[in-house]
């Protein structure tokens, strides 16, 4: 019963707009960004390597590499300031978590392309 009042509570927050992502897909995430009065839409465009599932609080960790170095960023799936989440590429590979990408370099550290039916 404690699940089932926690779900009544949790329901109008929950997004409907998320996509049909799995893990190694390569996704634009557009955050909303504030800085002081002014707010912008700023985009994470890398790859899925972790899901959090769950109900509001599921997250999605993404990382891409910047000027040599990887980043990672942890989005809340159901946050107001995700602006939306988009599937670039889809991703081929066979784990639930892909933190072995975060020792390898340059063309070791390509995904190969899933093929779509």
């Amino acid at each position: 019963m404690n699940t089932n009042v926690q779900q009544i509570i949790e329901q109008p927050y929950l997004r409907s707009d998320i996509p049909a992502m799995e893990i190694g897909d390569t996704l634009r995430v557009h955050t909303r960004i504030r800085e002081g009065e002014k707010e912008r839409i700023q985009v994470f465009e890398g790859v899925l390597i972790r899901w959090k599932r769950g109900t509001a609080n599921s997250a999605i960790t993404v990382r891409k590499i910047s000027h040599g170095i990887g980043v990672e960023r942890v989005f809340p799936v159901h946050s107001p300031t995700v602006g939306k989440i988009e599937i670039k590429a889809q991703g081929a590979v066979r784990r639930a978590r892909l933190f072995y990408l975060r020792k390898l370099t340059g063309k070791k550290a390509r995904i190969k392309a899933r093929k779509v039916n």
